[in-house]
């Protein structure tokens, strides 16, 4: 019998991290819930979870720059990426109709992204949570009449709750990228197409160029490029780094190459890419 994973996420059952769980390893898993991303790490670093998912940017929102501390510092390894289609519904009880609402709760990310529907109801008081799930869950557990939730279908689902209005995010095509982390590095994926990496240059004119160009002669595509300061250290800073190619002796050129002109360099993860929302 194939043992279950264990997958800890930031939240509870029926959160946008429990979706992205879902999407990426199937329904037949273990979710450990956590109250904070740390708490997720600090799980898989004592091997109670086998998997870490964890939320790194959104298309509305932006870049989750913690969380590139927590994966450089603990070590992980990123073995895997997910992008899920963030869609906000306002949920309630059964029987609950829209005029008897006063309050709407959520995530306060949750609740930026619906202004438009708000823009509509000024008389509804918004109350911020900490995960969206939650909410609805409380919902449930105190039967509560005059309040509706901000959470996604699953949520719904697993709470019993009725959609009062559906599709209320402002804008359509959010998504949120999510990471797989894993306490070792795997040699299993072989079919690696992208990486992240991280690295430092020196602080003199032309350094991340100098690196940055090196890719570009390997036609390695550079996906996204976030810097993050080094603590402590005034004019130093970590460049967080994602590529994908078609040809994976250029990129292992490329990397080779590069380690001439960057110090602290680190491949956080080689993995398949896998951006289909």
């Amino acid at each position: 019998m194939k043992k279950q994973a264990r997958v800890a996420i930031q939240g509870i059952k029926a959160s946008f991290h429990e979706e992205a769980a879902f999407k990426f390893f199937g329904r037949d898993i273990q979710t450990i819930e956590c109250d904070s991303f740390k708490r997720t790490c600090e799980h898989l670093e004592k091997g109670d979870a086998d998997f870490v998912v964890m939320a790194i940017e959104n298309s509305i929102a932006g870049s989750l720059l913690p969380n590139y501390t927590l994966i450089r510092e603990y070590n992980f390894a990123v073995v895997g990426e997910v992008y899920l289609p963030i869609q906000l519904h306002l949920l309630a009880l059964p029987g609950v109709k829209f005029e008897d609402v006063k309050t709407v709760t959520s995530h306060p990310i949750a609740i930026r992204q619906c202004v438009d529907f708000f823009d509509e109801f000024p008389h509804l008081k918004v109350v911020e949570s900490v995960d969206t799930a939650a909410c609805a869950k409380r919902i449930r557990d105190e039967q509560l009449t005059d309040t509706v939730a901000i959470a996604n279908m699953l949520a719904a689902e697993l709470y019993g709750l009725n959609v009062l209005e559906r599709r209320i995010e402002s804008n359509k095509k959010n998504f949120t990228r999510f990471l797989i982390l894993q306490k070792e590095k795997s040699d299993l994926n072989k079919d690696i197409n992208k990486a992240s990496i991280c690295f430092q240059v020196g602080n003199t004119a032309g350094a991340l160029a100098r690196v940055l160009n090196i890719f570009a002669e390997n036609e390695v595509n550079l996906t996204k490029i976030q810097s993050m300061p080094v603590l402590g250290k005034r004019n130093e800073y970590y460049f967080y780094v994602d590529m994908e190619w078609k040809n994976l002796e250029k990129y292992e050129n490329a990397i080779r190459r590069t380690l001439k002109f960057t110090v602290n360099f680190n491949i956080m993860g080689e993995y398949q890419k896998n951006d289909k929302v």
